[in-house]
């Protein structure tokens, strides 16, 4: 493995990897020499069918678990395995996440709650464990996807705004406080990107989203991945506490 991105022989964990960022994400990271642990909810199928598609495509063992990352006991059991086979972990992505919009006087209680449960008390539960792992080698890289919505707002968006919004805060905590062990802590907030979120769009405001991108084009995937890639290697060994926008000058 020849690139500056190197990651062979560091043990990888992508939350909410079966599709979207976190599949792009996943697959990047493998191309780069990273054992990769894969994380759905819905179906196992899809789960097993990615994990075969790592295995055939690059040639290297992969495995995955199935369960809702908002479910404490469930990720306890989910490191716990990691540490059984890997002894260790060296990257975590914080990926998983849903979006239900919802304009005001419409929000619902069972919306606040699933909202935050996935896409906000999941990255401490998962940050709180993978910070455990990684404190035995004294080192690590943590990346929590957030949004530009956590950045800027957006209508109809006030619960998933504020949720990850709250990724942030998340992130610039544990970074103060993981630095002396040598671990990172860095978020992406991803714009427009082109993932099964932005299907329901009507023509309209697809438009109009596309409209107010500067580079004048959608994001992909791919573009998310690379960003993390770039906090998972050591080339951002001294990078942490950093939010770093990939929306193509959607905000600037």
């Amino acid at each position: 493995m020849t690139s500056v991105f190197n990651l062979e022989g560091k043990v990888a964990f992508v939350t909410g990897s079966t599709r979207g960022i976190g599949w792009a994400t996943a697959k990047t990271l493998v191309r780069h020499g990273a054992t990769v642990i894969l994380n759905g909810v819905h179906s196992q199928q899809l789960l097993d069918q990615r994990i075969d598609e790592i295995k055939k495509e690059f040639n290297v063992e992969s495995n995955g678990f199935l369960f809702d990352v908002g479910s404490l006991d469930s990720v306890q059991k989910c490191y716990n395995e990691i540490f059984k086979r890997y002894k260790k972990l060296d990257i975590l992505v914080n990926n998983a996440g849903i979006l239900e919009d919802s304009l005001i006087g419409m929000i619902t209680k069972e919306n606040i709650e699933h909202t935050f449960s996935t896409n906000t008390t999941a990255v401490v539960y998962n940050l709180q464990f993978a910070a455990r792992l990684m404190s035995r080698n004294m080192s690590g890289s943590i990346i929590n996807i957030s949004s530009l919505v956590g950045r800027v707002g957006n209508e109809g968006q006030v619960v998933y705004g504020c949720s990850k919004a709250a990724v942030i805060g998340i992130t610039l905590s544990a970074a103060r406080e993981l630095a002396h062990k040598n671990i990172r802590v860095n978020a992406v907030a991803p714009g427009f990107i082109n993932t099964d979120l932005i299907k329901p769009l009507s023509k309209e405001i697809y438009q109009q989203r596309l409209n107010s991108i500067k580079m004048k084009r959608i994001g992909q995937p791919e573009d998310v991945a690379n960003t993390v890639l770039f906090l998972a290697s050591d080339l951002s060994s001294y990078v942490t506490g950093q939010v770093i926008g990939v929306d193509g000058g959607m905000i600037m």
